[in-house]
């Protein structure tokens, strides 16, 4: 199976309706990220298919799950190569996705990733996340690399705006009694995955 083909089953059994050239959208991102990769180590995973499954369709996977409203506003912290947000942003172009990193050579491959994907719905932020001020603040800040839940909400529950969502997205399924856990299926992907969505306010 080729890995365009690999990603055409995964948005098919995840239930999305992307279309054509979103699919095409998404496989210039993997050259893009696999360009990178040979200089700036962005990934550990190299292979062309494994970045569909373990990238790709890893991040589209929450995407039915994510309580953002249409042309509602939300940030990816430490996004690293642009996961999950480049993946929903193309999933979603309604949403305005906030791209947020500390490393200035991810920041680097992110501004030339919207350039070349010409997102035209995605920003980029460097910096740290204690000391991001955003205005307006956003209805649901997500990220994939924060190591434990506790730290994640800790360190970003000031950029959700009130009434909005922290949502991690965690390989077991973490104990916190007020967040609603939701467990996925990654198509191709033999593993352990869950969104967490908690209120930002407690």
């Amino acid at each position: 199976m080729t890995p365009q083909e690999a990603l055409h089953r995964g948005v098919t059994e995840l239930g999305l309706e992307l279309r054509q050239v979103t699919e095409a959208l998404l496989m210039r991102y993997v050259a893009l990220l696999e360009k990178w990769n040979r200089t700036y180590n962005l990934t550990a995973i190299r292979k062309p298919t494994e970045v569909v499954s373990h990238h790709l369709l890893d991040s589209l996977a929450v995407v039915p799950h994510l309580p953002v409203p249409p042309e509602g506003a939300l940030a990816d912290v430490g996004a690293g190569a642009g996961l999950p947000g480049v993946p929903i942003a193309l999933a979603r172009p309604q949403w305005r996705v906030t791209l947020n990193d500390a490393s200035e050579k991810r920041l680097a491959f992110l501004r030339q990733a919207v350039i070349e994907l010409e997102l035209s719905n995605v920003a980029v932020h460097g910096g740290r996340v204690e000391q991001w001020a955003p205005q307006p603040k956003f209805e649901l800040v997500i990220s994939r690399a924060f190591a434990r839940l506790d730290e994640f909400r800790a360190r970003c529950a000031h950029l959700v705006a009130p009434g909005g969502v922290l949502a991690a997205m965690t390989g077991a399924a973490p104990q916190a009694a007020d967040c609603r856990v939701i467990a996925l299926q990654v198509p191709m992907l033999d593993a352990r995955r869950h969104l967490v969505l908690c209120p930002a306010g407690s």
